[in-house]
């Protein structure tokens, strides 16, 4: 597999909240409209190719097969978002709140930024087993830093959510879903749908209410 480019890369930000236009290599690009446009299994080498104005052949040199496409993109796109995640936990600090804010306003910023990259995460199906293991772990590995951060703040009495898991599965479920609707001529910017975001998912965790009552069961 080739190297990663920057905006596959975890590594591949300075700062977690500004985005550029998406600079992928042409294989990469063509791929991604293709797979957008027709879907995985709709989408055929021969045609990635035409896109390019390559041979067959000369993408073969490239990449080892269509699966090759899908992953380095599917993986890739979620180790950048995952990259700037964990940036967006660094620089808010110790707070669980303020790392949980953090986390969805970053969450959602990459989901409007990179919504055709982001949006690819529907085609999970279509990776193979070993493939879907390796993006599995990561994707689990950003619900780990939401649930983290919600049971932080349940603990300190932040949040009021009697079910932390369900609650940081149901904000994280959420903002990836930014990817299906989200449309750049849209009325709203990515920052103010992040901004929105981040107070309806505090609103989901209890942030601020009181402590719901129990009813005692005989």
């Amino acid at each position: 597999m080739a190297e990663l480019v920057p905006d596959l890369r975890a590594d591949g930000h300075t700062d977690w909240r500004a985005y550029d236009p998406i600079s992928l290599p042409p294989i990469l690009a063509a791929s991604l409209d293709a797979f957008d446009e027709h879907g995985y299994h709709g989408t055929t080498v021969r045609d990635i190719a035409r896109r390019v104005g390559v041979t067959v052949p000369a993408l073969y040199y490239h990449y080892e097969n269509k699966q090759a496409l899908l992953v380095e993109l599917l993986l890739g796109s979620m180790k950048a978002v995952l990259g700037r995640c964990h940036t967006a936990v660094a620089d808010a600090g110790d707070h669980p709140v303020e790392r949980f804010s953090a986390l969805v306003e970053c969450i959602v910023l990459y989901m409007s930024n990179r919504a055709p990259m982001a949006f690819l995460d529907t085609e999970t199906r279509s990776l193979e087993p070993d493939n879907r293991a390796q993006y599995i772990a990561l994707r689990d590995e950003l619900e780990a830093l939401v649930q983290t951060s919600v049971r932080e703040a349940v603990a300190m009495g932040e949040f009021t959510a009697p079910y932390p898991v369900d609650s940081a599965r149901a904000v994280l479920t959420m903002s990836q879903a930014v990817a299906n609707w989200y449309r750049r001529e849209g009325p709203l910017t990515p920052q103010q749908i992040a901004d929105r975001y981040v107070a309806i998912a505090l609103a989901c965790v209890g942030y601020g209410a009181p402590a719901p009552r129990r009813t005692v069961r005989p």
